[in-house]
């Protein structure tokens, strides 16, 4: 039994180290680490840019307003009295030409007063004609009672003449005087009267004029009020009418935005020396009209701070081409835009610009913040006059997955290099 125990004993001595040692290799596979391999390199985030080259800018400002007449016309009756004839051309939307009759209010009674002004007036020639040859007679009598007088009072110094023949002769000489003078008022009488009648009649014949109206330029016929039959009051209006010759638009144009424009000319520049183009949407194209700049508003719209300018556009009756171009009429809502000279300058899209900062791509391929100096903005562009050069890569991706300092793959952007050179150039939406 000893020996039993003494032979198990050593078979556990040898088993337990031997079973130990086999577990050991076993784990030590499993357990042992893999040879430390390289970190993963993260793929360069891709972006969209536009290389930087300068671009052809036509610098220029956007407004809106609506078409007016030029000049505007309203036929006011400047007397009392019947319609008797109008023109076929009187009625809304019909042109006429300068000079022409568009209505004529019945002259009988101005005829009537002329007339008997014309008898007073021959009247008078006759009166006048009867008083001054009586003039003459009384006259040649009042020479003669003077010499009398004269002749008696020679007389009566000599002591020949008595007193009675004296006095006589001096009755005679004041007869002959206040005779004379009489007949030299009532001369004068006839010539105020003269003058009156003169005046009267030139009223008559100015009032003449006024019953027929005619079209003192070319004009398009708006309201009419007055028509065959009716009798008419002095002030009362019979049409209105536009001229053709020109039309106007006062428009309105933000004041953050007129600024830059100007400075941008030479030296001196103002807003009349901008060039004006005048656009109006129609079916299947846009149509334009060339316009100049005719006058600025004095003052400004303080609630939108906007400022009026008006511009002109000559004839837009012969500009007009149907199918392409239709006439201007009044109250039409069209575009206006008034550009400076073109020039120069590197152009980037507006959403670009964060803070006064664009992203750009460097040499190395990462992200770095630029600050910039925008000069003013057109639509979604932005010209940029310092801080920028050419060959810049900007970011048009959107700022909001990008950061400063990171990898990245740069993707030229074509659609949106090519959209800013059309904005910047002015031929974007252009037929």
């Amino acid at each position: 039994m000893k020996q039993l125990s003494t032979v198990l004993l050593r078979l556990l001595a040898v088993l337990v180290p031997a079973g130990l040692g086999i577990l050991a290799i076993v784990f030590s596979g499993a357990l042992a680490q893999a040879p430390a391999g390289k970190e993963k390199e993260q793929p360069a985030t891709p972006v969209r840019v536009i290389t930087l080259e300068p671009q052809t800018v036509l610098p220029r400002v956007t407004g809106y307003g609506t078409v007016m007449p030029a000049r505007e016309w309203r036929a006011i009756a400047r007397i009392d009295g019947e319609v008797t004839e109008t023109s076929p051309l009187l009625a809304n939307g019909n042109m006429a030409p300068a000079g022409t009759l568009l209505l004529k209010i019945d002259d009988t009674d101005l005829r009537l007063s002329l007339a008997q002004t014309d008898a007073q007036l021959a009247a008078l020639d006759v009166k006048d004609e009867t008083l001054n040859a009586s003039l003459g007679i009384s006259r040649s009598d009042l020479d003669l009672s003077q010499a009398d007088l004269d002749r008696q009072t020679a007389l009566r110094d000599q002591g020949v003449a008595t007193k009675a023949a004296l006095d006589q002769a001096r009755r005679a000489v004041l007869s002959a005087r206040a005779k004379t003078t009489e007949i030299e008022n009532q001369l004068a009488l006839n010539k105020a009267e003269r003058s009156v009648l003169t005046a009267q009649r030139a009223i008559a014949e100015r009032n003449l004029d006024f019953t027929t109206i005619k079209a003192p330029y070319d004009l398009r016929i708006g309201t009419v009020s007055a028509e065959i039959g009716q009798v008419v009051t002095r002030g009362a209006t019979l049409l209105a009418g536009d001229g053709t010759e020109a039309a106007e638009i006062a428009a309105q144009f933000p004041i953050g935005r007129m600024g830059p424009i100007i400075r941008s000319m030479s030296e001196g520049g103002s807003a009349m020396q901008l060039n004006a183009l005048v656009r109006l949407p129609v079916p299947g194209h846009v149509a334009e009209w060339k316009a100049e700049v005719a006058r600025v508003a004095e003052s400004m719209d303080a609630r939108t701070q906007s400022a009026q300018i008006v511009v002109r556009i000559d004839d837009p009756q012969g500009k007009a081409q149907p199918g392409i171009r239709p006439p201007l009429r009044r109250n039409m809502f069209v575009e206006v835009e008034l550009s400076a000279p073109a020039m120069t300058s590197f152009v980037i899209p507006a959403q670009a610009i964060q803070d006064g900062k664009v992203l750009v791509v460097t040499a190395q391929n990462t992200l770095a913040a630029k600050d910039i100096e925008p000069a003013f903005t057109i639509e979604d562009i932005a010209i940029v006059s310092d801080g920028l050069s050419a060959g810049d890569r900007i970011v048009v991706t959107d700022p909001a997955i990008v950061v400063p300092g990171m990898a990245v793959r740069p993707v030229e952007d074509d659609a949106v290099k090519a959209h800013v050179a059309a904005i910047a150039g002015g031929s974007e939406g252009r037929p």
